[in-house]
Order: structure tokens, then C-alpha cells, then sequence
């Protein structure tokens, strides 16, 4: 019978819906609570314990975090659907939501694989709280790196128009956010995508990773936040109902009752999430959360040292 107490699934489902979507890394917060807090918590909570009944736990927080995004852009994904089927359909890629729905589906295909192909490796190798740790502190430090670049001339923003169209940017509509993504070429958005194979390391951020490299591209804070959450959704989503029988099987044996009130809770937490930082990189950058992650990285690590 699996172990997981109520207060470890509403804990970690809570910080598994806000972790996930802002650029601190969720599986690295997920590693090091458990860690940092010691106890039945490190024991209930080890991810890369063999057939750990926390991946059961973790595959409802990622299926209840996808569908979260999914409520938030249901607009924006009824059309990029729409526009994948007639697209199809009519053997043409031809207006702005079509060319997006290609983008995101070619853009999701390396992590995909990766995903597929690492996966265990990684968890098994290096879901561990030291490493999780550094790489917390690296993903701290490449966010703030990248912000630092953003200071100098930049390339030209890949939405067309000039300096009126920049600087009305801020004020556009979500579609009109779309349509720019949409105009990049495949190869920026490919890379934007590829960027979220780091993020299969602990610490890593997903968002964090996809945001700099859409930032390095020269889109603007809020079309890499807003290209960042659409790539997660299909990543999230089938990183879950892949592995929905984890919790029809043994591992989810006497803990379904706190992985429904884990995953409500992270549901939740990636709806107001996604809100808030919509708003957040309208004005704002990444600076904040690489502060965060740096110090959070180096008090665990010196934590794990003392104690």
C-alpha cells in the first residue's frame, strides 16, 4: 500500500500548480521540500525511488495542471485546433492560426522524444537533492544572464511594423500576440520548443528554459511567456496520460483520495498562475525569479552541508 499523507499532497499539489508555470522549476521544488523538510516526507516523496508511489502522485498534478492551461487559452486553443484541422483538411497552411498550430506541433516534437528517451535516465541519475539543487542555481543563472543581454542592443523584434508597432506591443490582444508568434520562422520556434529538453534535469525550469530561448530570438517578455505556456500544455498533458496507469495500477493503491485533492489544489494553483504572470511580463521581466532561484539553490545546498 503506497504511503502519502494529507498534508504531503496538498503541500506539494499547491506548490506543483504555481512551481509549474512560473520559471523556478516544479520538479526541482518537488525534489527539494521533501528533501530540505527530511523524514517520512523524504521517504514518502522520492521521485527516483524504483516504482515510487509519488510519480502516481505527480502524474494527477500534470494531467490537472495541462487542463488548467487548457480552461485558461480555451479560446486560443479552439482556434489553433480549428486551424490544425482545416489546415489538413484543405492541404494549405495559409492564415496565421493554421501556420501557428504546425509550429506548435513541429515545436513539440524534440522534447517529445527526448522525453521519451531520457526520461528515466534522468530521474534516475540525477533526481537527487545536490544536483537538483545546483542545477537550481543554474537555472537562476541563465535567467538572469539572459535578462542581462536583453539590456544591450537586441536584435530586431520579430513582430513586423517598426517602432509603432513595438511600442504598442504591450497593448495588444491575445490574437494579435498569436499572429506575431505566428510569423516566426519554423527554426526560432523549433529551438523555443527544444529549449524545454533541459528542463528534464532537475532544477531546470520548462517555462524558464523556453522564455530565454524566445527572448534570444528577440520576442518581447510577453509573447515568450505567452509561446512558453502553449508549448507546455501538449507537454504536460502527455506526460500525464501517458502515465495515467500508474494511478489505475499499485502505485496509486490506497492514495487516490489525496492525488484527487492534490490535483484539484494544482489545478487551481496553474489557473491563477498562468493569470498572474500574464499580466507580470507585460511591464516585467525574468530578473526576479533568478534571484530567487540562485539564493533558494545555494541556502539548499548549504542546508544539505550542515546538516
Amino acid at each position: 500500500m503506497s504511503t502519502l499523507t494529507w498534508a504531503e499532497a496538498i503541500v506539494i499539489g499547491a506548490m506543483q500548480g504555481v512551481a509549474e508555470l512560473f520559471p523556478v522549476s516544479s520538479l526541482g521544488h518537488s525534489i527539494l521540500l521533501p528533501a530540505v523538510v527530511g523524514g517520512s516526507w523524504a521517504a514518502d516523496l522520492d521521485v527516483s525511488a524504483p516504482r515510487s508511489p509519488y510519480l502516481a502522485f505527480v502524474v494527477g498534478l500534470h494531467v490537472a495542471t495541462a487542463l488548467a492551461l487548457i480552461v485558461h487559452f480555451r479560446a486560443d486553443w479552439v482556434r489553433i485546433v480549428r486551424g490544425l484541422v482545416t489546415s489538413v483538411a484543405r492541404r494549405e497552411v495559409r492564415g496565421p492560426d493554421q501556420r501557428l498550430a504546425w509550429l506548435l506541433v513541429l515545436a513539440t516534437v524534440p522534447v517529445g522524444l527526448a522525453g521519451l528517451a531520457l526520461d528515466r535516465v534522468f530521474r534516475t541519475y540525477l533526481a537527487l537533492p545536490v544536483p537538483t539543487a545546483l542545477f537550481l542555481v543554474l537555472n537562476g543563472a541563465v535567467l538572469l544572464v539572459v535578462e542581462h543581454l536583453r539590456r544591450r542592443p537586441a536584435p530586431a523584434p520579430a513582430t513586423p511594423g517598426g517602432g509603432a508597432e513595438a511600442g504598442t506591443v504591450l497593448l495588444a490582444t491575445e490574437v494579435a500576440s498569436d499572429h506575431r508568434i505566428a510569423r516566426l520562422p519554423v527554426r526560432d520556434v523549433v529551438t523555443v520548443g527544444a529549449a524545454q529538453i533541459a528542463a528534464l534535469a532537475p532544477g531546470i525550469s520548462r517555462s524558464g528554459s523556453a522564455m530565454t530561448a524566445g527572448l534570444l530570438k528577440g520576442l518581447p517578455h510577453v509573447d515568450a511567456a505567452r509561446l512558453s505556456f502553449l508549448l507546455a500544455t501538449p507537454v504536460i498533458l502527455a506526460a500525464g496520460v501517458l502515465k495515467l496507469g500508474d494511478l489505475a495500477g499499485p502505485l496509486g493503491d490506497g492514495i487516490r483520495p489525496q492525488i484527487l485533492v492534490g490535483s484539484l489544489l494544482s489545478g487551481l494553483g496553474a489557473y491563477l498562475s498562468v493569470r498572474f504572470l500574464s499580466r507580470w511580463f507585460e511591464t516585467r521581466s525574468l530578473r526576479p525569479f533568478g534571484i530567487y532561484c540562485v539564493v533558494a539553490g545555494l541556502g539548499c545546498l548549504l542546508w544539505f552541508t550542515v546538516r
